[in-house]
C-alpha cells in the first residue's frame, strides 16, 4: 500500500471517529452508564448482595428521573428539588416547597445509605414499605410534585429518547410507574456514604479525629448520652418510631404533626418519627421532621433536658445531665460523620 494511500485511510478513519463522536447525544454524554459503586469504607454490604441488584442501565436512567422535573405536573420540581445533593439528599430549609410554591409541612429526609435499612419503613412517618414505593410517594402529592401517575407517565412518553432508556434498562421500551419507581430507587441505592473521618479513626487511623471526638464517640456509645439506642448500625438508624415532644403544644394539648400514629392507628405512635440517619448530619441543617431545632447543639441540648413532656414520649427518652462540654464532644462526634460516596450533581442534559 502507497503512502498516500495510508494517510487517506488514517484520515477516513478519524473522519468515522469523529462522526461517531458527534452522533452521541448530548444528554448521554452527560450521563453516561458507568459501574456500580464500590461501598465506601463503613459501610460493609455491597449493592451486588442485594436481593435485586441496582444495574448501571437502571441507575443511568434513575439519575435522569430523579433530577428530570417533567415528572411534575407544571415541569418545576424533580426528586432533587427537595433532596438536593448538596445537603447530603436531604434539602436546608424546614419544609419543603412544591409546585406553585406550595409549602409541606416536613423537611425532606436523606436518602443516603438506604439500600439497607434495618427495617423497611421510608418517609417519616413510615408509610412506604420500599425505596420504590418511596419514589413514588412524593410525585402523586398535591402539594409536592402534584401530578398523577398517568400524567407523570405521559409526560416522560411525549419524549421519545427516553424510551430508548427505557428499553435498555428493562428490556422494552414500556413506560410505567414501576419502571420509574425502580429506575429512581436504584439511583438512590447508590447514593452511599462512608470513609468519613471517623470510619477511617475506626479503622485504624488514629489521626484521622481529634480528641474532643473521640470523647463524644465515648459518650454517644458508652457514656450517659446513650445516642446508640435509637442511632445504631452502620447507618446510625433503628428504623423505629420515637416520640420526642417536637411540636407538641401543653395548651392545646396536641402536636402540630400527629407523625406515625396517623398511619399505625396506634395512639401509643402520636408524635412519634423515624430516627433518621447521622451520616452526613452535619450538612442536614436545619434539624427533625420539622425543621424546628437551627444546629446540632440544639439538637444534644433538646435530648439533654428530656425532649418535651407529653402523654406520649418515648421511655428512651430521659434527662441526660450532660456538661457543655459533653455537648461540644457529641457536636463534634457527628461532625466526623461526613463522609464521601453519595456526592452528585444533575445532569447537565437530559433525553429530548
Amino acid at each position: 500500500m502507497k503512502l498516500t494511500e495510508i494517510v487517506c485511510s488514517f484520515y477516513i478513519l478519524a473522519l468515522i471517529a469523529v462522526n461517531a463522536a458527534a452522533a452521541v447525544a448530548p444528554w448521554e454524554a452527560a450521563n453516561p452508564i458507568a459501574p456500580l459503586p464500590q461501598s465506601p469504607l463503613g459501610i460493609d454490604a455491597k449493592l451486588t448482595e442485594l436481593k435485586d441488584p441496582p444495574t448501571p442501565e437502571r441507575v443511568r436512567l434513575g439519575r435522569w428521573l430523579f433530577y428530570d422535573k417533567r415528572l411534575s405536573s407544571d415541569g418545576t420540581i424533580s426528586c432533587a428539588s427537595c433532596h438536593r445533593p448538596e445537603n447530603a439528599f436531604s434539602e436546608p430549609t424546614p419544609h419543603s416547597t412544591g409546585v406553585r410554591g406550595q409549602q409541606g409541612g416536613r423537611k425532606a429526609p436523606s436518602v443516603i445509605n438506604q439500600a439497607w435499612t434495618i427495617l423497611p419503613v421510608f418517609f417519616w412517618d413510615g408509610r412506604a414499605d420500599s425505596l420504590e414505593a418511596q419514589a413514588l410517594g412524593p410525585v402523586a402529592n398535591p402539594i409536592e410534585m402534584g401530578n398523577t401517575h398517568e400524567g407523570m407517565i405521559q409526560n416522560l412518553q411525549k419524549t421519545k429518547s427516553y424510551r430508548t432508556y427505557f428499553k435498555e434498562a428493562f428490556g422494552s421500551e414500556e413506560i410505567g410507574k414501576e419502571r420509574i419507581a425502580k429506575a429512581i430507587a436504584d439511583y438512590e441505592r447508590t447514593r452511599m456514604s462512608g470513609n468519613s473521618p471517623w470510619d477511617r479513626w475506626k479503622n485504624g487511623d488514629e489521626k484521622a479525629v481529634s480528641e474532643e471526638v473521640k470523647k463524644g464517640d465515648a459518650l454517644f456509645f458508652f457514656g450517659k448520652a446513650s445516642c446508640n439506642q435509637c442511632h445504631l448500625g452502620p447507618n446510625f438508624a433503628d428504623s423505629q418510631f420515637h416520640n420526642l415532644g417536637i411540636g407538641w403544644d401543653p395548651k392545646k394539648k396536641a402536636f402540630a404533626d400527629e407523625g406515625r400514629s396517623k398511619i399505625s392507628k396506634d395512639p401509643k405512635d402520636l408524635g412519634a418519627f423515624k430516627t433518621p440517619t447521622l451520616r452526613d448530619i452535619s450538612k442536614h441543617a436545619p434539624f427533625m421532621h420539622d425543621g424546628s431545632m437551627k444546629t446540632l447543639e440544639e439538637v444534644v441540648q433538646h435530648y439533654n433536658k428530656g425532649g418535651n413532656l407529653n402523654p406520649s414520649l418515648s421511655p428512651k427518652i430521659h434527662p441526660l445531665r450532660l456538661t457543655k462540654l459533653d455537648v461540644k464532644y457529641l457536636v463534634k462526634f457527628m461532625e466526623a460523620l461526613q463522609g464521601e460516596g453519595y456526592q452528585d450533581a444533575s445532569p447537565a442534559a437530559f433525553p429530548e
